[in-house]
């Protein structure tokens, strides 16, 4: 730590035009693996993080991290939102950069941590796209028997839907993760943290049909037997891109908006299950939720059943 200190204070009589950025750069690598070792986050999680801090790193120019103050980084969250970035990925900057000072400060780099201060978009204002009872049907009704890969595709999308698991969760399924007998699935989640979560009857046969009938030929493929359970034409395991182009195809198929994704459906799974009653103790479970609060999100989204509530019930409505 106290090589890193000595560097930085190096850096400060270098003079302000390049010392926020080299300062900044010097100390990067060890905020990397601060969230990997200490953090326990997962890989993707600490490439989004470096995309937003190197966006921060950007913007700093010859600020100094030291010299910062709560209005300079308020100024910062101003240009994202100016940028035109969607306000969840305003929340992740403001997350990563208020990670970021809590390193600096742990390693004694900064005294003051101005990002403590730092506010953003309240989690429950972010209200996801949802799909519509009606719209989940015609999605999953998308992939034709015409399609060459329509078993595995029809699987992926019933266990994205029955299970409100991430995409990266989806494509790292193992065939030993499985427990159809019992109707659950493990899956891993950020983190590494396991989980397991419930599977229902529609997608248990349609995860049965693609083992059988073309699951085998498609890791006949492949150089090694792969474990994962969803594989690529080749035999390869299915990456987040090629899923996410599949859903795209299917959305679009299905008539549905383009804005349609893998986590429309996890935003669905779980704006569903708590329409219908479910317990937010029980949806943050099994959607792998390290905080109650980003889960209740969900329970925002749905305002059709309070207004016919509200409507049915109320003296004066």
């Amino acid at each position: 730590m106290a090589k890193r200190i000595t560097k930085l204070q190096q850096l400060q009589k270098t003079g302000p035009s390049s010392i926020a950025v080299r300062a900044t750069e010097a100390v990067c690598s060890d905020f990397f693996d601060y969230l990997r070792g200490e953090c326990h986050l997962a890989a993707n999680t600490v490439s989004a993080y470096g995309r937003d801090i190197q966006r921060f790193v950007t913007w700093l120019g010859k600020r100094r991290l030291g010299k910062l103050s709560v209005a300079d980084l308020s100024d910062f969250v101003g240009t994202l939102h100016e940028s035109g970035l969607a306000p969840a990925s305003v929340a992740r900057n403001v997350v990563a950069v208020r990670t970021f000072f809590k390193f600096l400060q742990l390693e004694g780099i900064v005294r003051k941590n101005p990002a403590e201060m730092l506010a953003t978009q309240k989690m429950w204002q972010r209200v996801p796209g949802v799909m519509s009872h009606r719209q989940v049907e015609a999605f999953l009704a998308a992939p034709r028997k015409s399609d060459a890969f329509w078993q595995r595709d029809l699987a992926m999308l019933e266990v994205l839907y029955a299970t409100g698991c991430r995409a990266s969760e989806v494509c790292s399924l193992k065939v030993r993760d499985l427990s159809l007998g019992e109707r659950h699935l493990k899956c891993e989640g950020k983190g590494g943290k396991q989980r397991m979560v419930p599977v229902g009857s529609r997608a248990i046969q349609s995860i049965e049909r693609y083992c059988e009938q073309l699951r085998g030929e498609l890791a006949g493929r492949a150089t090694h037997p792969p474990n994962e359970l969803f594989l690529s034409r080749t035999g390869k395991p299915l990456d987040r891109i090629q899923l996410w182009r599949l859903v795209k195809r299917y959305a679009a198929r299905a008539g549905m908006d383009k804005e349609i994704s893998p986590h429309s459906l996890r935003h669905s799974f779980a704006t569903h299950l708590l329409a219908g009653g479910a317990d937010l103790r029980m949806v943050q479970e099994m959607l792998g939720h390290a905080s109650i609060q980003t889960t209740q999100i969900y329970t925002h989204v749905e305002h059709s059943k309070l207004k016919r509530v509200h409507q049915q019930f109320h003296p004066r409505a």
